[in-house]
């Protein structure tokens, strides 16, 4: 069972940090050539598309999947390595994305502004904090991945 929870974690993982990867060398640089309109519909379209199932599944999945890996296998060698994994995992997915991203697509929803200033507020600093989401998850991955090496 413990094999079976920290790869289950582990590919969760992989997803999430996948799809912050995503956006950061596909989604936003091909967003950037879009129209200040265009870029604020896509956004807010994304914001909503994302709020589904599957994407519930992996972002959560990964944390409480991860803890259920970490606790039944307590002892094993790999423990030092889930625990990283967990702790980039919660500052990249969870941190950032509720302390700054969030709130930041929240405030492009209710934004009454130009589409212009909206995104001017908005795309430097999104993408500069989901670049770091991508590199701590990304960070988190590499550490389950060795500790599923460790088992």
């Amino acid at each position: 069972m413990t094999k079976t929870a920290l790869v289950t974690a582990t590919a969760l993982t992989g997803l999430s940090a996948g799809l912050f990867a995503t956006f950061s060398y596909v989604i936003m640089p091909g967003l950037k050539r879009a129209s200040d309109a265009a870029f604020v519909d896509a956004m807010r379209g994304i914001n909503i598309a994302i709020l589904n199932p599957v994407f519930a599944l992996t972002f959560g999945g990964a944390f409480f999947v991860g803890v259920a890996a970490l606790v039944l296998g307590w002892g094993d060698a790999s423990r030092p390595w889930v625990v990283a994994g967990l702790v980039l995992y919660v500052l990249g997915a969870y941190v950032i994305t509720f302390a700054v991203n969030v709130p930041m697509n929240d405030a492009l929803e209710a934004g009454k502004g130009s589409a212009a200033s909206l995104r001017e507020t908005f795309e430097d600093k999104w993408t500069m904090w989901n670049h770091a989401r991508a590199l701590l998850t990304t960070g988190g991955f590499v550490c389950l991945v060795v500790g599923v090496l460790k088992i």
